[in-house]
């Protein structure tokens, strides 16, 4: 069994990365210990100010096998589903997961065996959407992948999610190409198509994202908002998720919920009320198209080492229900989860919102929702039956107003 390996950061600006620390096996938990040439570094910056402060010692983590922060480089279902499938149904440890998932991870950490050489060996394999669409439908229907195939599906399995979904490099931007599933029983690459381009309406702000048509399968792209250009190279900028920023573990889910979202931002964010007030429109629209996978991996923000901020919002889509009333994947207000906008009301003091300015808001949404559902289901290529299937079963469903 492995029992250590190094943590590499790209630091602010820069488009090399360094050897920040390493993380030693304590049994089935993975302690980690900031390097000390890394402590010496005058641009050096915690990668948990909480959990992991910048401070000489031995780091064990608060529950898991390791830290949250680490935890949101490693790969979710769908990259473990792919990891498995190349490892033949071995069992992996999250160390394996670590470190066998593609090095181009979403934010700004990466892990190897060895703490030097990073250049020589962690290099982007280019992939056409093509191969990258067979690739994933291999894996859903369990038959053999050639090695080119299954490294191009390697290149994106530390992306998180449950869905399809590899990386994708084109002469000026990156991307996050998502499919259409086996198991999908609606269009759901379209629908969340025709969501992101409603949210950009609503004052949302989204990532860049493009709907194809490719093999005959739905193919959405969605621009990486951790990665820009400086000094002419790709930079990462540095991410972690809303579970982290909470400080809870993968079983303390259903735990967390916007206010505190909203109370991490007034004390650790840079855009207070801003970034609060962006989190409640969010809150709400998911509320009024039936989004209940917002739960708090679905949500991030950068950290630049001083201050976070709320990222552009992602995974947006509309979700199928059973019958009318529905809960949200976060505590909301005093109602729990409970997808209604009376509940979104009861706590807007916590986002830096008067309840004048909570209930125009939810007003605003309602009626762009109402007046540009049309054009975004066309901006979606859904049929008429299907804009119809999506609205009756969840778009402003009338329990929202209950």
């Amino acid at each position: 069994m492995t029992s250590e390996a190094y943590i590499w950061i790209w630091l602010p600006g820069e488009y090399e990365p360094v050897v920040c620390g390493r993380l030693v096996a304590d049994n089935t938990l993975f302690s980690f210990v900031y390097g000390r040439s890394y402590l010496e570094r005058s641009d050096a910056i915690a990668l948990d100010p909480v959990e992991l402060p910048l401070q000489e010692n031995i780091f064990s983590p608060s529950f898991g096998e390791t830290h949250n922060v680490i935890r949101d480089s490693a790969p979710d279902a769908w990259g473990r589903r792919v990891l498995l499938y190349r490892s033949g149904g071995r069992p992996l440890s999250e160390l394996d997961y670590l470190l066998q998932a593609g090095s181009d991870r979403i934010g700004a950490l990466d892990v190897t065996l060895e703490p030097a050489g990073y250049g020589a060996v962690h290099t982007d394999p280019h992939s056409s959407v093509e191969d990258l669409l067979d690739a994933a439908q291999s894996v859903e229907a369990g038959k053999p992948l050639p090695e080119s195939l299954a490294n191009a599906l390697l290149h994106g399995s530390s992306v998180g999610g449950a869905r399809p979904k590899s990386l994708l490099n084109d002469k000026k931007d990156k991307w996050i190409a998502k499919f259409s599933s086996t198991t999908d029983y609606y269009p759901v690459v379209r629908s969340e198509y025709a969501a992101m381009w409603l949210a950009d309406q609503c004052g949302i702000d989204i990532p860049a994202t493009v709907l194809l048509k490719e093999l005959g399968k739905d193919v959405l792209l969605v621009r990486r908002f951790d990665r820009e250009r400086c000094k002419g190279q790709w930079c990462r900028r540095f991410l972690i998720s809303g579970l982290t920023a909470l400080q809870l573990h993968e079983t303390e889910a259903v735990l967390a919920s916007y206010p505190d979202l909203a109370s991490f931002i007034r004390r650790s964010g840079k855009d207070y009320p801003a970034g609060a007030q962006q989190l409640y429109r969010r809150m709400v629209f998911n509320i009024l198209i039936g989004n209940t996978d917002d739960h708090a991996r679905n949500h991030a923000f950068f950290w630049d080492g001083h201050n976070y901020s709320l990222t552009p919002a992602y995974d947006i889509c509309p979700m199928m229900r059973v019958g009318q009333t529905a809960n949200q994947a976060m505590i909301i207000g005093e109602n729990g989860r409970e997808s209604t906008l009376r509940n979104a009301l009861s706590l807007s003091g916590q986002f830096g919102l008067s309840f004048a300015d909570a209930k125009m808001i939810n007003q605003e949404l309602t009626e762009l929702v109402k007046d540009k559902w049309d054009e975004a289901a066309e901006r979606g290529a859904l049929t008429k039956h299907e804009s119809t299937m999506l609205q009756q079963a969840t778009i402003l469903s009338p329990a929202c107003f209950y």
